[in-house]
């Protein structure tokens, strides 16, 4: 997809973005997982709309130096992370541990959802965080998004509470996971943005 003419994704078009989508199993709540990131897609970037292309060169984060890492395999890695963060959870903990897998996975592939608002282009085409991104965050926006289209409070929470906005409130174990693999990924960045800098 490289048009945003197409005025709706579905299920299967978001999954050629964000492959773990599939992994959801209910089927209800992977069509509203798309919905949102077909409202964030087509009306982001102040308004224009992006393209698949254009949100697959977008960086993982303008906060870590210039790395060779997007946002779309950011959380696609995260969300990877995450389902095998569960898997060795579940063997490890005798007393058992109760993920919620699939708000699990729901969670980690939108918590970031409300950066293609927050973010814009300036007049050169380079990505910045726009008026709206000032003023609103986006895990804030990705909320409101979510909630809209009836994303269930346990993944509302997620994103919520997925960034340092999450360090005032007790975070549920989905939350938890995603929460460290977000800052394995977004530290590794700076780690590397760092060493990339002083060459």
């Amino acid at each position: 997809m490289t048009t945003t003419q197409q005025t709706h994704y579905g299920v299967t078009e978001i999954a050629e973005l964000f492959p773990p989508l599939m992994e959801i199993k209910d089927q209800s709540l992977r069509e509203k997982v798309a919905a949102v990131w077909n409202e964030a897609i087509t009306t982001g970037c102040g308004g224009k709309g992006w393209t698949f292309d254009q949100l697959r060169a977008v960086k993982f984060t303008l906060l870590a130096g210039d790395i060779d890492m997007t946002f779309v395999e950011h959380l696609n890695s995260c969300a990877w992370q995450c389902i095998a963060i569960a898997d060795v959870l579940e063997k490890s903990f005798r007393c058992g541990i109760p993920v919620q897998r699939d708000y699990l996975i729901a969670g980690s592939l939108l918590a970031d959802v409300g950066k293609p608002l927050e973010y814009d282009k300036d007049g050169s085409g380079k990505v910045i965080q726009g008026k709206f991104g000032q003023q609103v965050r986006h895990p804030f926006s990705g909320v409101a998004l979510a909630y809209k289209h009836g994303l269930p409070g346990e993944v509302l929470h997620i994103i919520a509470t997925h960034s340092h906005e999450g360090d005032k409130v007790e975070r549920s174990i989905e939350s938890i996971i995603f929460h460290h693999a977000d800052f394995v990924d977004f530290d590794i960045a700076k780690f590397l943005g760092k060493r990339a800098s002083t060459k």
